[in-house]
């Protein structure tokens, strides 16, 4: 069946892995709402906890398993430690994610997925 598709070509186990790992990682309220701030700007965490509506030792541990899935980076300027989104793919998927669940809340029609940038 898929020997007659030439450019058939599945992604490596590693390759699906990090994507399962990075789903995961979003797939926490808190967690968008951080990600999302992060992408208006730099944060802390005490920033972070407030516009997420969380606790900052919750905002804590949820931006320690953001970091180590690669999707947000900290910046330490003498005690505080400042957050910011990881690069321009964090924003993309985000923005595609939210995407996909306002049009199926809302039930719009399917647009092409270069609209949203």
């Amino acid at each position: 069946m898929h020997t007659s598709l030439p450019e058939f070509d599945m992604p490596g186990e590693e390759q699906v892995h990090l994507a399962a790992e990075t789903f995961r990682m979003l797939a926490d309220p808190t967690r968008i709402r951080v990600l999302w701030a992060l992408l208006q700007g730099e944060s802390s965490v005490a920033c972070l906890a407030e516009l997420a509506g969380a606790a900052p030792t919750a905002v804590s541990q949820h931006l320690a398993k953001l970091r180590l899935a690669g999707l947000v980076k900290g910046r330490r300027e003498g005690t505080f430690v400042y957050y910011s989104a990881a690069d321009e793919h964090v924003r993309r998927l985000l923005a595609q994610a939210l995407f996909h669940a306002d049009h199926i809340d809302r039930e719009l029609p399917e647009e092409p997925a270069a609209a949203v940038t």
